[in-house]
């Protein structure tokens, strides 16, 4: 059984204003389980925080339950304070972003998350590293308080875990599946929801399709690196992961990387395995992630950051 729920609970009870955020840059996970948290204390407690985002929400999630009451940090007030902020899904305080000024406004934080973290941010923490999604510990959550939940807040959990483990690829443990199934038996209809994502701009698609086509081989084709360079990064919908996906079936390739140039000289990287865990590649580089999901941000040249990344697997 989940524990200190009931301290949480107290603080929602007591607290006059709320936030809720994940991390920059959003994945289904985070925008779709703090969107879900919004909903859950509005509809038990009747209190309606606020979903503070930074960074680029995929417009695969635009037509999510909620999803237009999350609002750009940019246009929260400066001086913003919260009795009670959220955190979920959010990896590290580095991946806060512009949420992070309020995050360390605010008079109590809590945190919901499954990813390794050595430095904590929240006051109470509800920290598991065994589920596939963070999701999952808002639903333990919801059980545990005995709290309601309506179809959007189903939906919206649903979505976080099928995204998140990438549609059931990345499981750790057949808990995932009891929690899905639970969720299908209140009325979740999975292929609504599947057919809800399917919603990429045609730029997107043609700019990550033609990064698949020009990616490049290492080690017996064991890596593969792809690039997605500044002009066309804009045009990118999220974190590339059609472009991850694609390259990840082909046959005999172990490792894929997507090198994504936010700007001069800031290089973003997306990491993933089929068997050997790749988080501590993603560490080295000051990032994190999952067992055989990561990433990290790099301040140095395109072209340095290949280089470094093409050395860091030569022994894997």
């Amino acid at each position: 059984m989940i524990e200190n729920v009931d301290v949480f609970i107290e603080k929602i009870k007591s607290a006059k204003t709320i936030a809720i955020s994940g991390h920059k840059n959003p994945d289904g996970d985070a925008i779709c389980s703090a969107l879900a948290l919004m909903k859950i204390i509005e509809l038990n407690f009747g209190k309606k925080p606020v979903v503070i985002y930074d960074g680029n929400i995929p417009r695969d999630f635009d037509n999510v339950p909620l999803r237009k009451q999350a609002v750009y940090w940019e246009q929260i007030p400066e001086n913003s304070k919260y009795d009670l902020y959220i955190l979920v899904d959010y990896g590290t305080r580095s991946h806060l972003g512009g949420a992070e000024k309020f995050v360390n406004n605010s008079d109590f934080v809590v945190e919901i998350d499954h990813h390794i973290n050595d430095d904590l941010v929240g006051n109470l923490c509800f920290d598991n590293t065994s589920k596939a999604a963070a999701a999952q510990i808002v639903y333990d959550i919801v059980r545990a308080g005995n709290l309601e939940m309506d179809s959007d807040i189903k939906d919206l959990l649903m979505i976080a875990i099928i995204t998140d483990t990438g549609h059931f690829k990345f499981v750790k443990n057949s808990d995932v599946f009891i929690d899905s199934a639970q969720l299908v038996d209140s009325g979740v209809n999975v292929s609504n929801l599947m057919n809800l994502l399917n919603n990429k701009d045609k730029k997107t698609v043609l700019v990550e399709s033609a990064t698949v086509s020009k990616a490049e081989f290492f080690m017996k084709n064991r890596l593969v690196v792809a690039s997605i360079r500044k002009p066309d990064y804009k045009r990118l919908d999220g974190r590339g992961e059609l472009v991850l996906s694609l390259l990840a079936q082909i046959h005999g390739v172990e490792f894929v990387v997507l090198l994504k140039e936010h700007q001069d000289n800031q290089i973003g990287i997306s990491i993933r395995s089929k068997t050997v865990p790749i988080n501590q590649v993603a560490e080295s580089f000051g990032g994190g992630g999952h067992l055989y999901a990561a990433g990290a941000v790099i301040e140095d040249t395109f072209d340095n950051v290949y280089g470094k990344v093409v050395e860091a697997f030569k022994d894997m």
